[in-house]
């Protein structure tokens, strides 16, 4: 029987005139069988800390009154085994659409795919959840869904079993891959502004033994960076 993975997707500086000048995409994984086991144990840090039900772990949300939550959020990802991330950085400044007869929309797509390729393997079946982002989210699912599809002649559909639009607030994976991507970008794009928010960041290059600056070696498979370059 093939075994069965979740993968949780957010993105950031996707859109193309909204004045990031990298575009990062994130994804966490975990075996379906332990899908409900890593939401209660992410709920318990919550509780621990003392923080209410409605409270969504966001890294906007990241402050100095909640820096031991989330501190304490990325020591249990790395400590947790049955996690994993990977990430794509992808400058936007130096695209020459025009060179490659596509749109950005179609950049976005191989992005995607590049996010996503890695993470899939021979005899097992994946499920793909995507953050709502705006109403294009069923076309953008759909989309993504054929590419991946295509791209491992899974015409039936049987490798990439799903990919839904789902509310981040009701899904604990896909707000890990929000904080996870949230230090990735913000080390990237050199921000400074908040000191609670680099603490985090450094404690992801401090657990992951990575500068985040650069790709992480290609068979990394707990924490994964690739930066991505414009052919010239």
């Amino acid at each position: 029987m093939n075994r069965a993975i979740n993968i949780y997707c957010d993105e950031s500086g996707h859109l193309p005139h909204d004045g990031q000048p990298i575009m990062v995409l994130g994804a966490v994984t975990c075996a379906v069988e332990k899908s409900r086991e890593i939401a209660v144990r992410i709920r318990e840090i919550r509780e621990r800390h003392g923080l209410p039900a409605p409270f969504e772990l966001k890294w906007t949300n990241v402050s100095p009154a909640k820096l031991s939550y989330y501190l304490d959020l990325i020591d249990y990802f790395f400590d947790d085994d049955d996690l994993k991330f990977r990430g794509v950085v992808a400058p936007k400044a130096s695209l020459n659409h025009n060179k490659f007869n596509q749109s950005h929309d179609d950049w976005y797509y191989k992005m995607m795919y590049q996010l996503l390729t890695r993470l899939l393997s021979p005899g097992a079946s994946y499920r793909i959840y995507l953050d709502k982002k705006d109403t294009r989210g069923g076309v953008k699912a759909r989309k993504l869904h054929d590419v991946l599809a295509n791209s491992r002649y899974d015409f039936d559909k049987r490798i990439v079993q799903r990919v839904q639009i789902v509310e981040s607030h009701a899904v604990a994976q896909l707000q890990m891959a929000d904080l996870l991507l949230g230090a990735v970008s913000y080390i990237n794009r050199g921000l400074t502004t908040s000191a609670a928010k680099l603490a985090v960041a450094s404690r992801v290059q401090q657990r992951s033994g990575y500068e985040l600056t650069r790709s992480t070696l290609l068979r990394e498979e707990k924490f994964n960076v690739f930066h991505w370059a414009p052919q010239a």
